[in-house]
């Protein structure tokens, strides 16, 4: 069976929402675990898909660190091999920090950037600022709803750095984002009355961003082609034309031509800037 943790649960300690497989036949059992090492239990099933689990740990401190030492990169469900060593390289961007975050999958645009291009970015006078995304397993929901607008937006947590606040808040540059969990997170922050500067802000992004929407603060997008049917299609389609109804004809342009000269799609795929 299959364990994918989730988020940790903030009502108790070594408590976390994860993904079973299989999930019902997992969840009648009750507990899972290997012998030595941890035991599990499943507390609760969720209406989300997801299951609430607590872990007993014999070895390690906390199950991140189980997951660390015995388990294997979850890659996207629509890679379709097992994992291999050059994923745990390939599939991370070389910019990431090991700050305790929950992402379920790797921010894919800043798959694109290697040293030597941040390097050159920065010899050309271009500034560099982070943040830090945990994607969540919402990413991968595809649309269900009939209508677009009846469709329930996942949350993904997000934190700022005072400096790149600072740099969000003002009005003035252009302002380039790297990936549509990024345009989320700082749209949602300048939406938001938080003013200040000196401290970090984390948050939750629950934001829809869907034609017609007019952005706040970002100006260029970096992005994947993504899966059909999915919210981040909506992102780019208003992004193609802010403030506008509809985005669609433009986007289907762009990725008919995508297909045509068999541009590789999704998480290990090609890249376009949005300017």
């Amino acid at each position: 069976m299959e364990c994918l943790l989730l988020r940790p649960d903030i009502t108790k300690e070594n408590r976390w929402r994860c993904l079973l497989k299989p999930g019902g036949k997992t969840a009648k059992a009750k507990v899972f675990g290997i012998k030595g090492e941890y035991q599990a239990q499943v507390i609760e099933s969720l209406p989300s898909g997801e299951y609430l689990i607590e872990f007993e740990l014999f070895t390690d401190p906390d199950p991140g660190a189980l997951a660390q030492r015995l388990g294997s990169l979850p890659l996207p469900p629509y890679v379709r091999r097992p994992v291999g060593k050059e994923d745990e390289e390939r599939y991370q961007t070389v910019y990431a920090k090991k700050e305790k975050c929950t992402a379920v999958a790797a921010p894919t645009a800043g798959l694109h950037f290697t040293p030597a291009i941040l390097n050159q970015l920065k010899s050309d006078g271009h500034e560099i600022h982070d943040l830090t995304l945990s994607v969540g397993l919402g990413t991968f929901r595809p649309i269900e709803t009939e209508n677009v607008e009846d469709h329930p937006m996942h949350s993904e947590e997000y934190f700022l750095p005072p400096h790149t606040k600072s740099v969000l808040r003002n009005p003035t540059g252009n302002k380039l984002a790297i990936g549509t969990t990024c345009v989320r997170a700082m749209e949602h922050y300048l939406a938001n009355d938080d003013t200040d500067l000196k401290s970090p802000t984390r948050a939750e992004a629950q934001l829809f961003i869907r034609p017609p929407y007019s952005f706040l603060g970002v100006d260029h997008l970096l992005t994947n082609f993504h899966l059909p049917g999915s919210t981040l299609l909506c992102l780019v389609a208003a992004f193609l034309s802010p403030g506008k109804p509809d985005g669609l004809p433009l986007l289907k342009e762009i990725y008919a031509e995508a297909i045509a000269k068999d541009y590789r799609f999704f998480s290990y795929g090609d890249a376009m800037l949005i300017v």
